[in-house]
């Protein structure tokens, strides 16, 4: 038996090129890890994270278990079509070791075998099997053509719009299995077999249409399989379709602990190719909702950056709340990898813009407890104030770090791009901490928080927000409050939430003095206030325009008081709504007994 035919070319080519492409991809990118990554790459190899990263690809990759979370049809969709496609596959591969041995076959004689096998005997159970998981594929596929036309059935407001290479190889995948069908029925039809489907078919055009038109349009139909075989091989490299054949490697190096930098570097080629544009994180970006701004999604942005054609304006207009990388079927850090582009395009040497830092020590108070404000809680006093009488009623001897003025963060110039600026800040204040010999640090920033988890080296220092902090006293009786009858509806911050994890300890707090009245957006589906110090792109009336949004929401719990636990959402909530806004501090202050 031969297995080769004229209409197998166009296939061969295609699959020859886009492996031989894919493997010097693949093969640069390693080439071009840093040392470490590499020496992490090894190690984790013989570990039983290979074994959770084996796990994850069939979840993930194969079944979409992330994309079942945001709509049931949707994750089908999808599952279909991987999923169904690769069973097809290794269902195509035992049929052939079925019906000829363990006798080698050419990959085209794998894939056409329905073709090449006309004078063996059928095996019913194959013939039902293909046909069952074509069946399965097709389903896909017309779900897939159904969600251009209404993507709200499938729980996407808005699609993402595609660049050229995507549209050629979006419409040669979709053509892949009805052409498929139709070639294999044609050939149930000319020589019988197949099961209920292809087999159904080819028994109706049997009956109902000239063997002369059969042969001829069986032929045609071979060679158009091939070709849209051919051409989707060729056109996936450059399309988005790259995540089929990225997103698995991806998952391999994240299990090693290979991840995004605040610099660009090579690892990232891995994270940004095994983006889908599936456009799932589109939806939840306010700048689109509110704003109408439909062009700096992070579908966009990593777009942008893998063809190279990234604008300063994409990458800085973004409020990098978290809420399109919660919802990311892939799990791409979409946050980092723009902060390392922003540095790319932003940073600039320092030269000497920081000597004012030396000597600048203006802290105050000696106890093994530093209180650190950052610039939003100086800017507003009533949160500094509440901290202090808090600090006061549980006795609690405090190191003020930068009441009297200090030095900021960093993270806002993190966000901004200038991350070798920022890092002179953090050296500074790290040493101030070590030399005050503190032991415990509180803040009532989350943009502070984070970055001090995150970015600075403070072994030994215990790091809490003062949520954290308040819930501590208050469970260990160093400090009491009153319980009333008010009503509070809780504000989630972005960098509290999403980027920190602190859910519920506000919430205990809250419950501690009224009732608690939650969002119809919370924890991590919380919105942003608007006023991100990420985003130095939209206008203050833009900002404005999402505060209000967020705050009609907040309205409408029915809550006497609106509750954050951070100064700038603060600031920001209160243009957004005439219902009073506290900080959570505030309120424990206020119920103090």
């Amino acid at each position: 038996m031969t297995f080769y035919a004229p209409f197998c070319i166009p296939f061969i080519v295609g699959a020859t090129a886009m492996f031989v492409l894919l493997l010097w991809k693949w093969g640069s990118w390693f080439a071009h890890l840093a040392p470490a990554d590499r020496m992490r790459f090894v190690r984790g190899v013989p570990t039983r994270r290979t074994l959770g990263a084996v796990g994850e690809v069939v979840c993930e990759s194969l079944l979409h278990r992330r994309i079942f979370r945001v709509n049931p049809l949707l994750g089908y969709m999808h599952m279909s079509l991987a999923f169904g496609w690769f069973l097809l596959i290794a269902a195509g591969w035992i049929e052939t070791m079925a019906y000829l041995g363990l006798r080698y076959v050419p990959l085209q004689g794998h894939v056409f075998f329905r073709y090449f096998a006309t004078n063996l005997d059928h095996k019913p159970f194959f013939d039902f099997l293909m046909d069952l998981l074509l069946l399965f594929v097709l389903s896909g596929v017309a779900l897939a053509w159904f969600k251009r036309l209404r993507s709200r059935a499938l729980g996407l407001r808005r699609t993402t719009r595609h660049v050229p290479g995507d549209r050629i190889a979006l419409t040669a995948l979709w053509c892949v299995f009805p052409a498929r069908l139709a070639a294999e029925s044609l050939t149930c039809a000319l020589y019988g077999g197949g099961g209920f489907l292809t087999g159904g078919i080819g028994g109706w055009l049997s009956e109902h249409a000239a063997t002369e038109w059969l042969i001829r349009a069986e032929g045609a139909a071979w060679w158009g399989y091939s070709t849209v075989l051919g051409v989707f091989f060729l056109a996936l490299p450059f399309s988005r379709y790259m995540h089929i054949f990225t997103e698995i490697p991806l998952i391999f190096l994240r299990r090693y602990g290979i991840r995004p930098g605040e610099k660009e570097s090579p690892s990232d080629r891995f994270q940004v190719d095994a983006c889908s544009r599936c456009g799932i994180c589109i939806d939840p970006c306010q700048l689109q909702g509110v704003l109408g701004i439909d062009d700096v999604q992070s579908v966009y942005f990593l777009r942008d950056r893998r063809y190279g054609m990234l604008r300063r304006e994409t990458a800085d207009n973004c409020l990098m709340c978290g809420r399109c990388a919660e919802r990311c079927p892939v799990g791409i850090d979409l946050n980092t990898l723009r902060l390392s582009s922003r540095d790319t395009m932003h940073n600039v040497p320092d030269e000497k813009r920081y000597d004012y830092l030396v000597g600048l020590d203006r802290s105050s108070g000696t106890g093994r407890v530093g209180y650190f404000a950052g610039c939003m809680t100086l800017l507003t006093p009533r949160t500094l104030g509440a901290m202090e009488r808090i600090f006061h009623a549980a006795g609690e001897e405090v190191w003020w770090a930068d009441r009297e003025g200090g030095v900021c963060c960093g993270r806002p110039l993190m966000l901004a791009g200038e991350t070798d600026s920022a890092r002179k800040m953090m050296r500074y204040n790290t040493e101030l901490f070590r030399k005050h010999n503190i032991s415990t640090l509180v803040t009532s920033c989350p943009i502070c928080l984070r970055v001090f988890r995150e970015d600075y080296a403070l072994e030994g220092i215990e790091v809490l927000h003062h949520s954290q902090y308040i819930l501590r006293l208050l469970e260990a009786g160093r400090i009491r409050v009153a319980a009333g009858d008010g009503r509070f509806a809780y504000h989630d911050p972005c960098e509290l939430g999403r980027g920190s994890g602190i859910y519920d300890e506000p919430r205990a707090v809250i419950e501690a003095l009224g009732t608690l009245a939650e969002a119809a957006h919370a924890r991590e589906d919380a919105l942003c206030c608007g006023a991100s110090v990420a985003n130095t792109a939209i206008s203050d009336g833009d900002q404005v325009r999402i505060a209000r949004s967020v705050g009609a929401e907040l309205d409408a719990t029915g809550a006497d008081t609106i509750v954050t636990a951070c100064p700038l959402c603060k600031k920001a909530l209160v243009r957004g709504t005439a219902t009073p806004v506290r900080d959570l501090s505030e309120v424990v202050a206020e119920g103090l007994r």
